[in-house]
């Protein structure tokens, strides 16, 4: 059996073609990636693999049994195109099956609904592939928030425009498990998911990173005109209104949904006290 994983150089494919490597001994792994030489630290083959060119895909793509399609990064009416192009490869090169990493998030009525859609569609596309399937929708990763850390302490809080709604948190790491457990297990065929750990507000998460950290942050909402403003100034007019979409969409109460967690994986996803626990440990074993 052999599963191909797009996006290796980017922090989840790599994950994941990491993951499989340490998993799969029985399975031959191959990363595909737009710069195959920036690939590095993935003990598998790594072959070229960009979404805009069908025929290259098509190419690497031989002899792949399982593909495992992370979601691009272009803009919505582009990343549709560039999925048909990778689904379209795949059935002329004979796979079999399709895992795609899509998102959660507000379907409408925020910015960043139009990049929900089109992973909605991506999920359709791949629905009527005649190729087996499986689908996950991943929770918002919390490393950012914990690699924000000495922003939050300059400014002595988190301060955004989600108010007192959850989200539900992930990690990069137990999606790879969930991914590499979703492509080697058949039980999966034809399942969506929805990929997160428990549900926390922004005031739970300043606690967290308060016990794991020793700061004393607090949580300041915002309203989303100004939290998009702010962000703007800071990460650009696209950035900025994608990620004061996601905020919102956290608000609207989006990003609380049930758990599948469990389902796709056989186990709970790792607990917020768990994972702020082995943050502390690391910063305890770095200053020793």
């Amino acid at each position: 059996m052999t599963i191909a994983v797009t996006a290796v150089t980017g922090h989840l494919g790599g994950q994941i073609a990491r993951e499989l490597v340490a998993q799969s001994a029985d399975h031959r792994i191959v990363g595909l990636a737009r710069s195959p030489g920036k690939a590095s630290g993935l003990d598998c083959e790594v072959r070229p693999g960009d979404y805009t060119d069908r025929q290259q895909l098509k190419r690497s793509l031989a002899g792949v049994d399982k593909l495992l399609l992370v979601s691009g990064m272009a803009a919505p009416d582009e990343r549709i195109g560039q999925h048909r192009n990778v689904i379209d490869a795949a059935i002329a090169a004979g796979v079999t099956k399709i895992v795609y990493t899509s998102i959660q998030g507000a379907e409408e009525g925020t910015a960043f609904s139009p990049i929900v859609q089109s992973n909605r569609q991506t999920e359709a596309d791949i629905r009527a592939s005649g190729l087996d399937w499986t689908i996950g929708r991943n929770g918002i990763y919390i490393e950012p928030d914990v690699e924000y850390i000495d922003t939050y302490k300059a400014r002595g809080e988190i301060a955004n425009c989600a108010g007192e709604g959850k989200c539900g948190y992930t990690t990069r790491a137990e999606l790879a498990y969930a991914y590499a457990c979703m492509l080697t297990d058949p039980k999966h065929n034809g399942q969506t998911y929805n990929l997160h750990g428990a549900c926390i507000t922004q005031a739970e998460l300043a606690e967290y990173l308060n016990r794991a950290f020793g700061t004393k942050l607090s949580y300041r909402p915002m309203s989303v005109a100004d939290y998009r403003e702010e962000r703007i100034g800071e990460l650009g007019e696209f950035m900025g209104t994608i990620i004061a979409g996601i905020y919102e969409g956290i608000r609207k109460g989006a990003l609380e949904k049930p758990s599948d967690f469990a389902i796709a994986t056989g186990r709970q996803h790792q607990s917020w006290d768990d994972y702020f626990r082995s943050i502390q440990a690391e910063l305890i074993n770095i200053q020793i």
